[in-house]
């Protein structure tokens, strides 16, 4: 198949049908441009205000009943309010973004002084909840040192230089990247909420952190990270998660990874563990993986070579899931990471990748058990 150029290329690659099957997997002449391409922003009307306030309002909403649905409120005690306003502090920029906040940043921080010191804004929610015998010097000063150091980074040293914000896969990138998700990985800063159940607390900061290093001081485009819903999103994901599922439940069966239990569950558990599951994992990981590591590859190598190899990565992730190398699950969620990757690339939005990512998760632990 040919490549396309220019405004043809994304009017074709808009008609294409959901339905389809392996399409060819194209690099996208837009993202090599010298021009950044606006097909991933979101646009700051008031429109665009007003739907991220009300949706933001009912997140919180969601989450305050569900964090009382598990029992958060008798296992965290008075520090419960506390602990809760940190969270919805953390989750305001990582939703704003979705609604065009990179966009207010790159227009109004113009120095490269503010624009190295803003993400320190992002760790206040960590010094908001704690009580004073919680608070731990050193993983303060790794949630700190990570947003201002990615930030300096790709101020001083940015990738491609400063007319080629577009540039593929650097060493910066990758600095930047790593710097990103070993914490997560290993679990270096889980201790940071010292509470049963917030371990992944910090991974909230960290897709603060990524948002704002990337879109705003990177000026990175073509991630998709847009919460404006489309009816496409959803058919996408759960296309791809459907094509998926029985590759998964077939092999996982087989590789004695997962085990089925039939049984009705809870409809409001599940719904939980959905939400939960969407916020906690599947948006970042699927920010992480497809709209950074995969847009990246692709513009170096393509995009037959950025989805395999953003895919390999991914299932090399849950290579310590559990230690010392769980094989079947790099395997499957290598799979898994290919499925994932041709739903952000439909369209380039992280919304289809992620609506399959969370419902592969959520069915896999309500159906399904980890085999012996």
């Amino acid at each position: 198949m040919g490549r396309t150029t220019g405004a043809a290329g994304a009017e074709n690659e808009r008609r294409r049908d959901f339905t389809s099957g392996w399409a060819e997997v194209k690099k996208p002449p837009e993202f090599v441009s010298e021009a950044p391409s606006t097909l991933d922003r979101p646009t700051t009307t008031a429109t665009a205000v007003v739907a991220a306030a009300l949706g933001y309002a009912m997140l919180i909403a969601a989450f305050w009943f569900t964090a009382r649905r598990f029992g958060m409120p008798d296992r965290l005690g008075s520090d419960f309010v506390w602990v809760f306003l940190s969270f919805a502090l953390l989750l305001l920029p990582y939703w704003a973004f979705g609604f065009g906040l990179a966009d207010v940043l790159r227009r109004n921080l113009r120095s490269s002084i503010t624009r190295i010191l803003a993400p320190f804004i992002l760790v206040l929610p960590y010094f908001s909840s704690l009580p004073i015998d919680s608070f731990r010097a050193d993983l303060a000063a790794g949630l700190i040192a990570v947003p201002l150091g990615i930030a300096a980074l790709f101020e001083f040293a940015p990738p491609g230089g400063k007319n080629r914000p577009q540039a593929g896969l650097s060493w910066q990138d990758a600095l930047a990247l790593i710097a990103l998700g070993v914490p997560v990985q290993f679990r270096l800063l889980a201790a940071a909420w010292p509470y049963a159940g917030l371990s992944a607390m910090p991974k909230l900061l960290l897709v603060d952190a990524a948002l704002y290093a990337f879109l705003v001081v990177r000026r990175l485009d073509g991630v998709g990270y847009d919460f404006r819903p489309r009816l496409r999103d959803l058919l996408i994901g759960l296309r791809e998660w459907a094509l998926f599922a029985p590759i998964a439940i077939t092999l996982g069966l087989s590789l004695g990874f997962i085990a089925f239990q039939p049984h009705i569950p809870d409809p409001g558990m599940v719904a939980a563990a959905w939400l939960i599951t969407f916020f906690f994992v599947a948006i970042p990981e699927e920010l992480f993986f497809r709209g950074f590591l995969f847009n990246l590859i692709e513009r170096r190598l393509g995009g037959r070579w950025g989805l395999l190899l953003s895919s390999a990565i991914f299932g090399l992730s849950h290579f310590n899931k559990p230690l010392p190398f769980n094989w079947r699950y790099v395997l499957l969620a290598t799979i898994a990471g290919v499925f994932y990757g041709r739903a952000w690339r439909d369209r380039r939005r992280l919304l289809p990748a992620s609506i399959a990512h969370a419902t592969v998760d959520v069915v896999w632990g309500v159906w399904f058990q980890a085999g012996p």
